[in-house]
């Protein structure tokens, strides 16, 4: 398959397929509707897990350090009552078990990502703080991604602030990962940058872009559903070629949006990776 009967067949998808996909730096193979907005769902964690970290290497933060585990949080929305999450809207009930204890940064920050933990992201928030996190996607070089609340934020969502991502900009922040981990980046240093792709390869939910890669092939994956919304980013480490970066992100009419299901958007974005993992050398 050709670039452009890919193309073609994703024309034929009610709503909006964005996609990005780039050997890490280098200007892109394929792009489809990069720069369009999507809700971000999940992905923003990514963005949240980057602030963490360089938090600990300015010495503000100690990933070790042990923080209340509480379900109340500051409204990113002024004036607004603080909110809280939903038991039944979260992916990870070890989170939940440890509600009014407490638990190490370092242990929240890997289960915001493996797991997809909404308590854990709103937790980690709490201690770095919005304007770090967009912090990360400036110096990721993204150009229209914004986290501009808390998880299950209703009334900063109603008043207007919301979180968006792009494709374009979700592949610039895993490139930026990958490549850091190699070299002194841009976000943080090699060990750091290293240490959150190890994260990002520990990813349980795999039943959208991994589904479309050869098993036992790595991936350091975040992905991030709703109703109508499925997006999934990764850096591919296949044995026989080099790294490369695919960001799909998709606002449809498609069946989707359960944790842990594979649905018509999953799969969907499992045969948009089959197809890059199938021209990986040629990219």
């Amino acid at each position: 398959m050709t670039w452009d009967d890919l193309d073609a067949h994703l024309d034929r998808v009610p709503g909006t397929v964005s996609a990005y996909v780039c050997r890490l730096d280098a200007p892109p193979t394929w792009t489809r509707h990069a720069d369009a907005g999507h809700y971000a769902a999940s992905t923003m964690k990514v963005g949240v897990l980057t602030a963490l970290h360089r938090a600990a290497e300015a010495g503000t933060l100690e990933l070790d350090a042990d923080v209340p585990v509480v379900n109340e949080f500051d409204s990113a929305q002024p004036g607004a009552p603080r909110f809280s999450c939903a038991p039944h809207y979260d992916n990870d009930a070890a989170v939940w078990d440890r509600l009014g204890g407490v638990a190490p940064l370092r242990w929240l920050a890997e289960r915001m990502i493996v797991r997809s933990s909404n308590l854990a992201t709103n937790l980690v928030i709490g201690q770095v703080g919005l304007p770090a996190v967009a912090e990360v996607w400036s110096l990721a070089g993204a150009r229209n991604s914004v986290t501009g609340r808390g998880i299950e934020d209703f009334a900063a969502r109603e008043a207007g602030i919301t979180n968006t991502v792009t494709a374009a900009d979700l592949a610039a922040l895993l490139g930026a990962l990958a490549s850091g981990a190699a070299t002194p980046g841009r976000l943080a240093s090699p060990a750091g940058c290293a240490a959150m792709l190890d994260v990002l390869l520990a990813q349980e939910h795999r039943e959208d872009l991994a589904a479309g890669l050869p098993e036992g092939t790595r991936i350091a994956l975040k992905n991030g559903w709703v109703r109508g919304v499925r997006h999934s980013v990764g850096v591919v480490l296949p044995d026989d070629a080099p790294p490369y970066v695919l960001a799909v992100c998709t606002t449809t009419d498609l069946a989707g949006g359960d944790e842990g299901v594979e649905d018509d958007a999953c799969r969907l974005l499992a045969h948009i990776s089959a197809q890059v993992w199938a021209a990986r050398h040629r990219l």
